[in-house]
Parts: structure tokens; sequence; C-alpha cells
């Protein structure tokens, strides 16, 4: 189990993949190899394309899965002339629960900034949901030293305005993105370092109940045969899961991690 205190969660990022029928298929899949003693234990939440949410929410509510439905993405604004967005209001109508925000993607391919993904944050916990908030920094950051610093100011940037705010209900995820879909992994050490320093960012920022109270996830190329070790280190709550999020052994397996 993690050193931490903090209950764990563990996130399967479906990413642009799996239609509507897939999407049943493996949710009742993971129904079947998720038990009762793993939800005790650990947190988890499925984040779908925005075609299979309704779909997921009608499996998990109707076959009392032990699961939190989540979404990959929102708009900033409830409404409007945003052709192709979705509105974190309609979200809440579907019980989404954990909504990712400033997803590495996100940031490199569709250019959004750190102020796009505050106002996204807002609006999100606005809607009583809870952000996953994205940080990370390239392979050319890291390897020039700049990896700490980068993650500092996209953390305060993203979380700007938030003094107010219960850090029980945000999640921040620590995805290098130079490890996204690449099967690289930061070692346990090296993501022990930037979760340990993003927990000294918000201390800094919002204080010691702030930071003792927020989740940090790992992500990037996390599968069942790294994770425990990741888990354990002491500033890891939880980890944001790609690829082996498509696979419902593999995932499981992942959720599974204190007993595998």
């Amino acid at each position: 189990m993690p050193v931490s205190s903090r209950r764990p969660l563990i996130s399967g990022n479906w990413k642009m993949n799996l239609n509507h029928y897939d999407a049943i298929q493996l949710v009742q899949k993971l129904g079947y190899l998720v038990t009762k003693d793993d939800v005790e234990r650990v947190d988890v939440s499925l984040h779908p394309p925005f075609t299979d949410i309704r779909t997921v929410q009608t499996t998990i509510e109707s076959d009392r899965l032990p699961f939190f439905l989540g979404a990959q993405n929102c708009h900033s604004d409830d409404s409007g002339a945003f052709t192709g967005e979705v509105s974190p209001a309609f979200l809440a109508k579907l019980n989404v629960r954990y909504v990712i925000c400033g997803h590495s993607e996100r940031r490199q391919i569709f250019g959004e900034t750190d102020a796009f993904v505050a106002a996204k944050v807002a609006t999100v916990v606005k809607h009583k949901m809870t952000p996953i908030v994205c940080v990370g920094e390239t392979r050319e950051q890291r390897e020039s030293g700049q990896a700490l610093e980068i993650v500092r100011a996209q953390l305060l940037a993203s979380l700007e305005g938030r003094l107010d705010t219960q850090f029980g209900d945000i999640v921040v995820a620590y995805e290098p993105i130079w490890a996204i879909g690449t099967g690289l992994t930061a070692t346990a050490a090296d993501a022990q370092e930037v979760c340990a320093h993003i927990r000294r960012t918000v201390t800094e920022a919002w204080g010691g109940d702030a930071a003792n109270a927020v989740r940090v996830q790992y992500g990037g190329s996390v599968k069942a045969g790294n994770v425990a070790e990741l888990m354990a280190q002491p500033d890891i709550d939880g980890a944001l899961v790609g690829g082996a999020s498509l696979d419902a052994d593999e995932f499981a397996r992942i959720v599974q991690y204190p007993t595998v």
C-alpha cells in the first residue's frame, strides 16, 4: 500500500479509442475482474470518449459497478457558440465525477494554455466535479534541467484563483510529455521527485492542509509491471493510465497493484 494516507485513484483514459459497443464490453469485463475488495482500497475512474459517456454511465449504474465515470476534457463555459466543444454542465448531468483538464495532448496538439486550463478547472469545480489537472515537461525541458520549473509554473497558473477550493477535491496528474504513448516511463525515483515538488508547490501557495489533501497521480506508460513501484512512493497517490486501460486484464491488474 502507498505510504500516503490519501486514497489512491487509478484513472483509465481511453483517449480516442473504443466505440460505444466496445466500451460496454470493456466496462462489463472490468466489472467481473475488479472485486469489491479491490475498490475498498482504490478508487477507479473511467474516461471514455464523449460519444461513449452516456453508454458507460448506463452500464455502470444499471450493473451497479464500482467505478466512477470520468470525462477526458470540457470547455470552460456552460454554453455558447463553441462548435464541437462539450459543456461541463452537460457532463455533470451525466453523473461525471472526474474531468481531465489540460492533458499534455490537449496542450501540445491543440494549443491549450494554462489560462484556459484554469478556466476549465474553475467551471468543473463549480459543477461539483473533480478536475484532474495535468502538468508535465517535454524531453528537451527535462534534458535542460527545467522540469521542476516548468511543472511549478504550469501548476500555479492552472490553479490560479483556487484559494477557496477544497484541495481534497483536486487531483494533479504529473505526466511527463516525453513518456506519453512512447513506452518510456519515468523511474519511480524521478516520478517521486516531481510529485514531491508538486506537493511542495501546493504547500507554498495554498498551505499544508491543501498539500496533505491533494492527490497526485503519475501518468506516462503506466503498466501492471511498474505500477506497484510507482505507487510505493510517498507522494504518488494514483495513476493516469492510457493505453494499458484499453485492456481489461491489464487494467484490472493495475487496479489490483496492492495485492498482485
